[in-house]
């Protein structure tokens, strides 16, 4: 046989060598190219979306929102390129304690700036005579947005949005609203959720109260009288539609597809299962937490969905038209479960069985 089959041993590992040095080159040049990646995406995370712009965009923070809802609103508005990269850069930073409120904010602002403005808060409340009213605020934030065009108390500004003269006002000036429903002894504020989300216009400094809540109910009025029929044969009063509405808006994250919230819930009420969602534990409460825990689901309230079947008694804030019209248009799923993700994913499930699956891979192992 000749000897020719079996190289001599020397060529063998020579070639052996060249092959694990090629191997080993190419291992330095990808471990240097995902270097120089990973340090050019993080220097795009500490830069501004748009440094040459000069366009300002009003933002809306509601109350309760994730720092991943945020990121997103962010990202969707343009002030910054990247929801993911943002929120991580916030938590590298050790920040992320940001407050609710509406904010004027640039894409040309770099995001240190951007973290230092909504740490500050600041509720604009009114620019130019413009009073601006976010989806998903509560009496409560709209009576504190009020008292600030009016320069009341927030306290005073409630007090006239309970008074009873007023709503009986209200109920003769709009009776297809504001009906006996919102004077039921169980409601916290009777009109929680009749405050349209818009902006409003106060060109009139002396402008009451009175009026100026009128304006938000009348426009309430206009909107709700657009689906009367829809809101008819659905088998609903106005007073429930508002109430499910909030729910369904309290719910929402930017990435929430409200029609499959809105599927959830109606599926839950056809098994008699309790809705079992967390914005109305705290709306209970009367107090933001940004987690709800075990205990929080003890309170003994006819707003806490987890001990009392069916809907709250009224709304637990205003909605906006996509959740009116989720409520009024569902998704057809069979869906009895949902859970929204730290990235602000929202997963659905037919099981409890799936849903505790899909909690222990998305938040339970990420906390």
């Amino acid at each position: 046989m000749s000897n020719d089959v079996f190289p001599p041993a020397s060529g063998r590992k020579r070639r052996l060598k060249r092959a694990v040095l090629i191997m080993l080159f190419l291992f330095l040049l990808l471990a240097a190219a995902g270097a120089a990646g990973a340090y050019y995406v993080w220097q795009s995370a500490s830069e501004p979306a748009d440094a040459e712009s000069e366009e300002e965009v009003n933002i809306s923070i509601p109350l309760g929102s994730s720092l991943s809802s945020i990121s997103q609103t962010l990202e969707d508005n343009g002030i910054v390129k990247n929801a993911t990269l943002f929120k991580y850069y916030v938590k590298y930073k050790g920040e992320g304690d940001f407050q609710a409120g509406e904010y004027v904010l640039s894409p040309s602002m770099a995001p240190d700036d951007i973290m230092a403005s909504l740490k500050e808060g600041r509720v604009i409340g009114s620019a130019n005579g413009a009073l601006a009213i976010p989806e998903g605020y509560q009496l409560t934030q709209i009576a504190e947005v009020i008292a600030a065009e009016t320069d009341r108390s927030a306290d005073a500004v409630l007090a006239v949005l309970n008074d009873e003269a007023f709503l009986k006002k209200m109920m003769a000036n709009h009776p297809a609203l504001v009906t006996e429903a919102v004077m039921d002894k169980n409601i916290r504020y009777p009109l929680e959720g009749y405050l349209y989300p818009a902006t409003y216009y106060i060109d009139d400094p002396t402008k009451t109260v009175e009026e100026i809540a009128e304006e938000m109910i009348a426009k309430t009025d206009e909107i709700v009288q657009g689906y009367s029929e829809q809101i008819k044969a659905s088998g609903m009063t106005v007073h429930d539609f508002l109430t499910f509405s909030s729910l369904v808006e309290e719910e929402a994250t930017g990435k929430t597809d409200r029609k499959k919230i809105a599927s959830v819930f109606y599926n839950r009420m056809k098994i008699n299962m309790p809705l079992q969602t967390d914005p109305t534990v705290l709306y209970a409460h009367g107090q933001h937490k940004d987690r709800v825990l075990y205990e929080d689901l003890k309170v003994d309230s006819p707003y806490n969905t987890y001990r009392v079947k069916g809907l709250t008694p009224g709304p637990i804030g205003n909605s906006g038209i996509d959740s009116m019209e989720a409520v009024l248009a569902p998704e057809q799923t069979e869906f009895l479960y949902f859970l929204a993700s730290p990235a602000g994913d929202v997963y659905y499930s037919k099981t409890l069985d799936e849903h505790n699956k899909l909690k222990a891979k998305y938040i339970t192992n990420n906390q």
